[in-house]
């Protein structure tokens, strides 16, 4: 049996947790990462980023196998 090849797809808008329930516990799916992307502060805090001023986006990571869940299907959801 040859282990599953799984992707990475990263998804920015709107509340990161609003993002993660679509997803979570769907099969194909191995892990969902929340966090922010872009920006210019380092390691900004959750009241910096949604003050507007780092320039981050809420976002969320999710490693999952095409082969179970492909990546047009998370683009649906």
């Amino acid at each position: 049996m040859t282990k599953p090849q799984y992707e990475k797809a990263t998804f920015a808008g709107g509340c990161f947790w609003c993002m993660v329930s679509p997803f979570d516990e769907r099969e194909g799916i191995k892990e969902i990462v929340a966090g922010y992307t872009g920006g210019v502060t380092e390691n900004p805090s959750y009241k910096e980023v949604v003050s507007g001023k780092t320039g981050h986006r809420e976002a969320v990571q999710i490693v999952f196998n095409p082969e179970v869940f492909p990546y047009e299907d998370l683009l649906k959801l």
